[in-house]
């Protein structure tokens, strides 16, 4: 299992799901558009702080964003 593609696309499916852009959480977040693109498709690791707070923003737990049962 690619632990970066399972985050990627959980995290894709709950900020579509919120009705929110890549830009507006790469605003949130101070980061480039661009950047965090490469969160969802799986090309940069999320540090421990956007875990929590893109859980938080996206109303999940970290099982759901990991993709853990």
């Amino acid at each position: 299992m690619d632990i970066g593609k399972t985050v990627g696309e959980n995290l894709k499916r709950a900020r579509i799901e919120k009705g929110v852009t890549q830009r507006q959480i790469a605003a949130e977040l101070k980061k480039y558009q661009s950047d965090y693109s490469e969160y969802e498709t799986g090309k940069i690791q999320l540090d421990y702080e956007k875990i929590v707070y893109l859980c938080k923003r996206f109303e999940i737990t970290p099982n759901e964003l990991f993709g853990w049962e």
